[in-house]
């Protein structure tokens, strides 16, 4: 694998990590009023577009970070719309 490949899986890695605190925090806590439904939501579409144009260009560090981010923000997502309403 060449040393680009090796960089961009490991910024996929810490970018992607990077969520688990908040994600965890949302789900333990309950507490989203931290949290802007407007970023979350323009943030969760553009991971989305991200992830097909990594799909579309066979980028894989690009396609594997960006899946697990939607899903991760997806969740935040979710919960900020559930939790908002209690």
């Amino acid at each position: 694998m060449p040393l680009t490949e090796y960089i961009g899986y490991l910024a996929a890695s810490l970018t992607t990590l990077s969520f688990v605190p908040q994600a965890w925090h949302t789900f333990t806590t309950r507490d989203v009023r931290g949290i802007s439904l407007g970023m979350y939501s323009a943030f969760t579409a553009g991971v989305a577009l991200w992830l097909v144009y990594g799909l579309l260009i066979g980028a894989w560090p690009v396609v594997v970070a960006n899946a697990i981010t939607l899903a991760l923000a997806s969740a935040i997502l979710v919960m900020k719309l559930y939790f908002s309403r209690q």
